[in-house]
């Protein structure tokens, strides 16, 4: 039986870095609070994030801020239709001294990897990145390297040009725990954001918390209770949208290609226990799991043609399936 008070005390205490951690970013990143809060949730969740926003919305700088506040390696990669396999994760080259080969370690390597328009690489290398996704792992040559720990990818794609690109394919963008539309500041905020990046010096980040303590939360994050009605209330979400005309919602089966896989079943439960932590809670409720439904979803619900046609929006059907689910 888990003593959901101890529990709660635990993370309430365990939390408490997070305010002062995106005040910290604050100091750097004006706004943008739910992209910040989706790349902290994917650290603390081992899920990887695609953020899809115009160029000169921070994200960079927000993931750099975030890497230099938890003190973890970072590196971006501007990807290019160019770009070689072994640019991202290294290879071998000869050591004319010796006589050997030797292993140059690619920028894969680190803790967070900037994946800057992933769409403009070829099929190879983004199959390289979501490969070492996956795995955790590289092979250069006969050996396999392990990937650091934590090891984040945040991938960048500019919706508007499609033009010499190379859409990821649902397969592989289904690998991605959060999908997140970053968006424009508001008035007030782009007005700040004009005051600080126009004065004499920028804000800098001190570091918050360590990787040890990183660490220590992300075990917190996946003890957090979850009750047996909350994780059936995921798992009916997910079938509404596979099988909409059982659910009463026929309207959506000629819009609906191809439903959630069990994969995001398994993050809405991990994204929703990430949420609750963050909020200092040491257990789950329906309000975190809706919090989190149309990051998790967006990306993994195919539309049909006919949606498309009727420029029908996956996230006008999420919002849909969560009003038509009885909410526990």
């Amino acid at each position: 039986m888990v003593d959901i008070m101890a529990l709660n005390e635990q993370i309430k205490k365990e939390s408490q870095f997070v305010s002062k951690l995106l005040g910290e970013v604050g100091k750097a990143v004006v706004g943008q609070r739910h992209m910040l809060e989706r790349i902290l949730m994917g650290l603390l969740s081992e899920g990887h994030v695609l953020l899809e926003g115009v160029p000169g919305l921070a994200k960079t700088l927000t993931i750099r801020s975030v890497a230099d506040s938890i003190h973890l390696g970072f590196q971006r990669i501007q990807f290019t239709p160019d770009l070689l396999p072994s640019d991202l994760i290294g290879t071998m080259i000869f050591n004319q001294k010796s006589g050997d080969f030797a292993v140059k370690k690619g920028p894969i390597f680190t803790n967070i990897v900037l994946a800057d328009e992933i769409n403009r690489a070829p099929a190879k290398v983004q199959s390289a990145l979501l490969e070492a996704m996956a795995e955790k792992q590289v092979t250069i040559g006969d050996e396999t390297y392990k990937l650091e720990d934590p090891f984040l990818v945040l991938a960048t794609q500019n919706p508007l040009e499609q033009e010499g690109t190379y859409p990821l394919p649902e397969a592989q963008v289904d690998r991605f725990m959060f999908k997140v539309i970053v968006t424009y500041p508001a008035k007030d905020e782009e007005l700040e954001v004009l005051n600080r990046m126009t004065a004499q010096k920028a804000p800098h980040v001190q570091k918050i918390i360590g990787m040890e303590e990183l660490k220590r939360a992300r075990d917190l994050v996946s003890n957090i209770y979850i009750d047996e009605k909350v994780k059936n209330y995921i798992v009916e979400i997910i079938m509404a949208t596979r099988h909409p005309k059982e659910y009463g919602l026929s309207s959506l089966a000629p819009l609906i290609q191809v439903g959630g896989s069990p994969r995001a079943t398994i993050f809405l439960t991990k994204a929703a226990k990430a949420h609750a932590f963050i909020r200092g809670r040491g257990f789950v409720t329906p309000e975190d799991v809706k919090a989190v439904a149309y990051d998790i979803l967006r990306h993994r619900i195919i539309l049909t043609y006919e949606a498309e046609a009727e420029e029908t929006k996956s996230d006008s059907i999420i919002r849909e399936v969560l009003n038509k689910i009885e909410v526990p």
